[in-house]
């Protein structure tokens, strides 16, 4: 969307309305702000922080390659990351970075910069400039959010990942390998696809923690895809308002709109249908997989992370075109799919009569 705008805008194409609000709703979840500053700022950050990227690579990978090479290699890892894409010019992927804290920490926070979205970024600017201007900083309830999920996936899957493989697959690591290998495999799985390590040698366990950070995913208004952290963050607020039995979801003193409630559900029904869809399709066009392999595959095609545990060159003609339709709809989101299909206002002004039905 922010690509085929700035063509409308250079070519001096006039934009209706409605496609600005969608733009804007796109990146800004309160009131939209002016198009041509948020394109040029998307844009900006974007640049910004891949030359940085690129520039901390090349001074590592300049020691190891031809100066060209290193440019070329930098560049394209730091745009790869950023976009959470996950392409790698190495065979290896980056397996034989795994103890450089250097690759492993640029990698890192390209992966989760690209994932945080550009609202959130633009908060962080304005934040960070508040503090040496000493003024007064105030952070949307979104970026809020989204901060709090985004450390907290990270932190405890770390963790967790850490405890479980830590004499398993991490066996062979040295302490430091160790660690870092468990922090850029909880953070990869977040829609970038990068790799350190062989995931066949993971435990079911494992497996699955990533399988549930790759249907997470990143954040809205960001490079990744999956269900998206504030969606879940929204689910959780709304668990814990009905455990403290309030009518009102609350978080970070604000009250959410029941709407985005809703929304919230409303993505992770039409992810989890589309998600064991896919699974059963594959089931019936691969009987010789794994249903943990399986699950891996479609989670990681829905959330665009591109990791797999090898099945993907032995999949059939069919089992590759429903990848290819849970990659697409897992990138433009299924609720955007959802809207393309449906009606704009409902057909009628008339309500049924009510009536309950037993729930649990």
């Amino acid at each position: 969307m922010t690509f085929s705008t700035l063509i409308l805008m250079v070519a001096g194409k006039k934009i209706s309305i409605k496609d600005r609000i969608i733009i804007q709703n796109g990146f800004h979840p309160a009131a939209p702000r002016n198009m041509q500053s948020l394109v040029k700022n998307i844009f900006l950050y974007a640049l910004t922080i891949e030359l940085l990227g690129c520039l901390s690579l090349f001074l590592r990978w300049q020691k190891e390659f031809s100066w060209l090479q290193a440019l070329f290699h930098s560049l394209f890892h730091s745009v790869s990351a950023f976009c959470n894409a996950g392409f790698s010019r190495f065979s290896q992927n980056l397996a034989n970075y795994r103890g450089d804290v250097w690759v492993n920490l640029t990698i890192i926070l390209l992966i989760v910069f690209g994932g945080l979205g550009f609202l959130v970024l633009q908060e962080l600017k304005e934040g960070f400039s508040g503090i040496f201007r000493r003024k007064k900083i105030h952070i949307s309830l979104h970026a809020k959010l989204v901060l709090t999920m985004t450390s907290c996936l990270i932190v405890f899957s770390f963790i967790i990942f850490f405890i479980i493989e830590r004499n398993n697959s991490l066996e062979m690591f040295s302490l430091k390998e160790k660690i870092l290998a468990s922090l850029f495999q909880v953070v990869t799985p977040r829609t970038a696809g990068y790799n350190t390590m062989d995931l066949n040698t993971l435990g079911v366990a494992s497996v699955f923690l990533l399988i549930v950070l790759m249907f997470i995913g990143a954040s809205p208004g960001s490079t990744g895809g999956g269900v998206k952290t504030s969606t879940v963050g929204v689910i959780i607020a709304f668990l814990r308002s009905r455990i403290a039995a309030r009518d009102s979801v609350n978080i970070f003193y604000r009250t959410l709109p029941q709407e985005s409630v809703i929304k919230a559900y409303t993505i992770v029904t039409l992810a989890l249908s589309l998600l064991a869809f896919s699974s059963f399709v594959l089931f019936l066009s691969q009987p010789w997989a794994r249903m943990i392999e399986v699950f891996f595959e479609v989670f990681s095609a829905f959330g665009t992370v591109g990791l797999s545990l090898g099945i993907t060159p032995k999949l059939s003609s069919l089992g590759k075109i429903m990848i290819i339709l849970t990659m697409y709809i897992g990138r433009i989101g299924p609720l955007t799919f959802l809207y393309a299909f449906s009606r704009e206002k409902s057909f009628g002004r008339y309500e049924y009569v009510e009536e309950n039905v037993m729930i649990g």
